[in-house]
């Protein structure tokens, strides 16, 4: 009996100081198992409608591509700097251009090979091409008129003479055969004069016969043993005519050569030529 009372009595003190921790509903053992907000509900309250923790925001971190700087990147990098210190962009509109050099030669004309090279300028070469043609026709009374020779003679000595004395050339398709003017050396040596210097000369002369003048005036050359290309040179070295013929220094954008020249006359042989020629707009 005194075995069994004492597993009674030890039975019951186990019961007293155990079941406060085994989960019994009594208060705990400090005040940290009650509500924060200083009411009596016991922790199994809290438990069973738990507050909703902080949502705590993920920090966002900036990603940088990272380069790495080698010798090779900088000296890359040192040069181009370099290079763009060299330009001053700043001023270079505003640099000075040469002032072009103007020498006038003893015939009058500006000297276009050092007006050209004091701009950094070459003189021009020839342009390559053909000419147009040339009837070939003759006279009422038989006279022989421009042939497709004539003209091709001409237009590359002018051109030969233009570009030796660094002018810009004319196209060659810019020389034409002029029939007005054609005209007016037909009547020149038509005139029955044994005199081949009658009716010769610019509008205005007259003929023996009295038969008034016909066609167009232009810059005249003549003589024996004449052709286009000497008739070219002819007028290049009259000043007069070199500054109506050949214009140095002018725009020759747009500019055509007109030519004529006969073959003979009633009282002259056929190497016996008459020329004209004028610079016009085309």
């Amino acid at each position: 009996m005194k075995r069994i009372a004492f597993l009674a009595t030890l039975f019951t003190a186990v019961l007293v100081i155990v079941l406060p921790f085994v989960g019994g509903g009594g208060p705990g053992l400090t005040p940290q198992a009650v509500a924060d907000s200083g009411s009596a509900t016991p922790l199994l309250a809290s438990m069973t409608a738990p507050v909703a923790a902080p949502v705590v925001e993920t920090p966002r971190v900036a990603l940088a591509t990272t380069v790495r700087v080698t010798d090779e990147y900088a000296a890359a990098q040192a040069a181009a700097q370099a290079a763009a210190l060299t330009q001053d962009w700043e001023h270079i509109a505003q640099k000075p251009v040469p002032k072009p050099v103007v020498v006038v030669n003893d015939d009058g004309f500006v000297d276009q090979r050092t007006l050209r090279e004091s701009q950094g300028l070459s003189c021009p070469s020839d342009p390559g091409g053909g000419t147009n043609g040339a009837p070939g026709i003759s006279s009422p009374l038989g006279v022989p008129g421009t042939t497709s020779d004539d003209l091709a003679s001409f237009a590359y000595t002018f051109n030969a003479i233009r570009i030796e004395n660094c002018l810009d050339p004319i196209p060659y398709s810019n020389f034409y055969y002029d029939s007005c003017m054609e005209d007016r050396l037909f009547w020149m040596a038509e005139s029955p004069s044994p005199d081949p210097l009658d009716a010769w000369g610019h509008m205005g002369s007259t003929r023996a016969d009295g038969v008034p003048s016909r066609g167009c005036d232009g810059n005249l050359a003549g003589g024996s043993g004449n052709s286009g290309a000497t008739v070219a040179s002819k007028w290049w070295y009259s000043l007069a005519h070199r500054a109506s013929l050949y214009r140095p220094g002018d725009d020759v954008s747009g500019a055509c050569i007109a030519f004529a020249m006969t073959h003979g006359g009633i009282d002259e042989p056929y190497d016996f030529t008459r020329a004209a020629a004028r610079w016009v707009w085309c």
